[in-house]
């Protein structure tokens, strides 16, 4: 097989905006994620709050999970747009719903440190994820 130069040239650049795109994408998701949320994530995994870290590497993971499937799935960068961004809004709205329905006092709890809070919220964000990610494939 001869290496062929301009496939992998076209392939890098193509690699190289959709990483792009994802990147921001993902940066996007986490300003507004924290601006959500009524508790500080910066301020307390800056003062070492593990909950509080926990916590917010799932809703991120919750988030890319489906991003790399709308990644895999898409033929367009408007596509692709219109999924990250549904991605984020699920992310956001399921927060609020354990906000809402099942820990109220999420964000005190998180405040405080409660590892158990930070591990719950950070399964449900993966799960809901997942979910997410394996239903933009249908």
């Amino acid at each position: 097989m001869i290496f062929d130069s301009m496939a992998f040239a076209t392939g890098a650049l193509n690699f190289a905006l959709a990483f792009l795109a994802a990147g921001g994408f993902t940066l996007i998701f986490k300003a507004i994620y924290r601006w959500i949320t009524p508790h500080d994530e910066g301020a307390l995994i800056r003062a070492g709050n593990p909950a509080a870290a926990i916590a917010l590497a799932g809703a991120l993971l919750g988030y890319v999970i489906p991003l790399a499937s709308a990644l895999t799935h898409t033929v367009s960068l408007p596509e692709f747009v219109a999924w990250a961004a549904l991605a984020g809004v699920i992310q956001i709205t399921t927060f609020w719903i354990i906000r809402l329905v099942a820990l109220r006092d999420v964000s005190a709890r998180i405040e405080r440190g409660e590892i158990a809070t930070g591990i719950y919220l950070a399964a449900i964000s993966i799960c809901v994820g997942v979910l997410n990610a394996a239903c933009m494939s249908s």
